[in-house]
């Protein structure tokens, strides 16, 4: 299932000069980048490759390679002998494991082996001490090793689409990492508290598994602007997630929340708060601080009141109550429509 509303982030691709040599036989055209006469750059998205080519080993100056989308099933061990390789895209193949000699590539910052057919990930993979983006959505891995924590510098991480027992606790060891972290559609219970070191990171997908629960220690990643949690199987949100006053949107369709606490009122940052299919009996009236928020979805809950501070939120567009069993309509909807936001029963 793709992650919704937000699309995954791409993995630079750096500008090289026009060829300035000749370029290989084995190549796609036009798929060698030069310069000064020296291969830089490999470029073959979709090209249809089944294996790459013995020759690519002996292309030392080699920074770029983007191989999205052929049809490789393996990567060779002769791949770490290209030290200055910064990029390497490998995304929709159909690579079952990665090398050992993956680990040389000690100048790598950016790799993406999205959408293999990976169930592990080498240990070798942890001593790429440079990487800023790490991609391995979409595979069957069910297990990452402790080593995850000493990949420092990383910006963004995806594991998304995995079969993830559990998030080691290490994923708190990553103080860098701010832009994105999809752990979305695996399967754990938990996730560790260690999550809540890191108070930079902007992103946080914990969408499609089967958490009861969000960690207190999840009020200390101050950082966050989105938080989607939705589809799980959540009964009660802590009350520290009042501190997270930076948030933007928070996702939590297909719950099994009952009641909000009233910390809620503190996301004075709040735009964007679905709560679409959750048991919800009643609103806590700190929603009515939420000033900055623009759409609040209650659609399918339980509610049988709302609270009359709703009326006054000054940015609220869009209240959808649809499919709610009200004994007479709340008294917030005339106001809020009489001032053109959009209220659906």
């Amino acid at each position: 299932m793709p992650d919704l509303g937000v699309p995954r982030p791409g993995v630079p691709r750096p500008g090289v000069p026009r060829p300035g040599g000749s370029e290989p036989q084995w190549a796609p055209a036009g798929g060698v980048r030069f310069a000064g006469g020296v291969p830089v750059a490999l470029v073959a998205p979709g090209a249809g490759l089944a294996s790459l080519p013995a020759a690519v080993g002996d292309l030392a100056a080699l920074r770029h390679i983007d191989l999205d989308g052929n049809a490789l099933t393996t990567l060779p061990g002769w791949i770490g002998s290209l030290e200055r390789l910064r990029v390497l895209l490998l995304y929709g193949n159909r690579i079952a494991a990665l090398p050992p000699g993956l680990g040389r590539l000690t100048s790598l910052e950016h790799l993406s082996a999205g959408r293999n057919a990976l169930t592990a990930v080498p240990d070798a993979l942890w001593r790429l001490s440079r990487l800023r983006s790490l991609n391995l959505a979409e595979n069957e891995i069910a297990d990452l090793p402790p080593g995850l924590g000493r990949l420092r510098e990383l910006r963004m991480l995806d594991l998304g689409h995995n079969r993830l027992r559990e998030v080691p606790a290490e994923i708190g060891d990553l103080p860098r990492l701010t832009d994105y972290l999809y752990l979305s559609d695996n399967g754990f219970t938990s996730v560790p508290a260690s999550l809540g070191r890191l108070d930079r990171l902007g992103y946080l997908n914990l969408a499609d598994n089967r958490l009861a629960a969000l960690p207190e220690t999840i009020g200390g990643m101050t950082g966050l602007h989105e938080l989607r949690a939705h589809d799980n199987r959540l009964t009660t949100l802590p009350e520290t997630i009042g501190r997270l006053t930076g948030l933007r949107e928070l996702h939590l369709r297909n719950n099994r929340l009952a009641a909000l606490p009233e910390a809620i009122g503190g996301l004075r940052a709040l735009r964007h708060l679905d709560l679409r299919g959750n048991p919800l009996e009643r609103l806590p009236d700190s929603v009515a601080g939420l000033t900055e928020l623009t759409h609040l979805d209650l659609r399918a809950t339980r509610l049988s009141t709302l609270p009359g501070g709703l009326a006054e939120l000054p940015r609220l567009e869009k209240l959808d109550l649809r499919w709610i069993k009200f004994d007479e309509v709340p008294a917030c909807v005339r106001p809020l429509r009489e001032r053109g936001c959009v209220v659906l029963l």
